[in-house]
């Protein structure tokens, strides 16, 4: 198990129960004010003649080879509360029962006053609780960004620099820049509040896989640009792909996708989605009639298609296709990867779903795999709650990654456009023979 940082000092024969260690600072927070960075306490040499002094006498030695370092207990009790762990609680009460002095000692009397004065020191206010030293100063706000009052948000070009991060993001810094938030896990500060997260009282992340605050800017600005209600970025923009397939197809279902595809989204709709019972129609990008058909003899659940496809850019009519599946009750997925948001609103053409591989355009520097998928809350939570089974989780570094490479996407779309219209006039002006 591992403990604080401590080096013990040992005999090379025997366990010496007067050496001295080393125990790492404890921050300290009581004249840190809202907003500062807590001073960490000067480090101190601790004997343990001076821990144990009282208790050996009545206790022995024996049991001072059980004895857990100062302050452990209460760094296992911030533990348990951050972990949510029945382990870390049991750990609590083991350490507390190896540490406690016997009941006639001095120590007894000094750690009921200890305890006392904590319960004292321990302020409620309206916003919660700061218990054992810890000041709840809004460090992370969970919250969407408030994007409906701004009025310089007039163009994607703008969108793709601040939306989700000047505009109210979910950590409270003073930096341009979005800070990656790189942990595994939450804590809450008190019992009462992971209750309150449970019954949806209170909001906040809980684990990694679940939500990080840099992973939510990034998704947050893909909304603003997307237009989209909600937006969940995974780890590649397979996984979001397959994630979503298997999750808006049932077993037994039925979907239709085209001819022209990518490589390996193609294989799992062939030789993985059949596994789980599901058909496939397979039809050509343009055949429209070949969709109705397909619609006509099956119950569709899910029509998925890129546009411009991979790898022969063809273009689907999505509003056309839209009406035509919605009229049938199917979804409609779009990847549009290859248009990337600023060329082609698959959703406000009547798209469900937009998908892209944020590995491409929108990273745009070759030096980061992400994949992310925007469209109704309502079913993006759909797809969140099996992404969350299945992890595939986008991470933190990662997240940063897109949000830098989007706030120069329209930079690097505008100059495409550019060069794709100037290839267009010089092959109109030399026609081939």
């Amino acid at each position: 198990m591992a403990v604080s940082s401590c080096s013990f000092t040992l005999s090379p024969r025997a366990f010496n129960p007067y050496s001295s260690f080393e125990c790492r600072p404890d921050p300290d927070f009581s004249s840190a004010p809202i907003g500062d960075k807590p001073r960490l306490a000067s480090s101190r040499r601790v004997t343990a003649s001076s821990l144990y002094a009282g208790g050996i006498s009545s206790r022995g030695l024996s049991s001072l080879i059980f004895r857990f370092p100062p302050n452990f207990v209460r760094q296992l009790s911030i533990k348990a509360r951050r972990n949510c762990s029945n382990i870390g609680v049991a750990q609590i009460v083991a350490a507390s029962w190896s540490n406690g002095p016997a009941p006639d000692s001095p120590l007894a009397a000094a750690a009921s006053a200890q305890a006392a004065a904590a319960a004292v020191t321990a302020t409620v206010t309206n916003d919660g609780a700061a218990v054992e030293g810890c000041i709840d100063n809004g460090s992370v706000q969970i919250g969407g960004s408030d994007n409906s009052t701004t009025t310089f948000l007039s163009s994607d070009g703008s969108i793709t620099v601040h939306a989700g991060e000047r505009l109210g993001r979910g950590i409270v810094t003073d930096a341009i820049t979005t800070p990656v938030v790189n942990t595994s896990a939450y804590f809450f500060k008190k019992t009462q509040e992971l209750i309150d997260f449970k019954e949806k009282r209170h909001q906040s992340f809980e684990y990694g896989r679940y939500g990080n605050p840099t992973t939510v800017v990034a998704e947050e600005k893909i909304s603003a640009l997307e237009g989209a209600e909600s937006t969940l970025t995974m780890a590649s923009g397979m996984c979001a792909s397959t994630v979503m397939l298997m999750t808006l197809v049932p077993a037994g279902g039925h979907m239709v996708t085209t001819t022209d595809c990518y490589r390996k989204t193609r294989m799992f709709i062939e030789n993985f989605l059949p596994k789980m019972g599901i058909s496939v129609t397979v039809i050509d990008p343009a055949d429209v009639d070949g969709l109705e058909a397909a619609l006509n003899k099956n119950k569709v659940s899910l029509f998925f298609t890129e546009s411009p496809t991979n790898p022969f850019l063809r273009c689907v009519d999505i509003e056309r296709v839209s009406k035509l599946c919605h009229s049938k009750g199917a979804l409609v997925c779009i990847d549009g990867t290859f248009a990337t948001p600023l060329n082609q609103k698959a959703l406000a053409l009547g798209a469900d779903l937009v998908l892209h591989s944020a590995t491409k355009f929108i990273g745009g520097h070759n030096d980061v795999l992400a994949g992310c998928i925007s469209g109704p809350e309502k079913l993006i939570t759909e797809i969140r709650t099996l992404h969350h089974i299945l992890g595939g989780t986008l991470n933190p570094n990662a997240a940063y990654l897109i949000i830098r490479g989007m706030k120069t996407l329209h930079l690097r779309v505008q100059q495409q456009n550019s060069t794709a219209l100037r290839m267009a006039e010089v092959l109109e002006a030399h026609p081939r023979v």
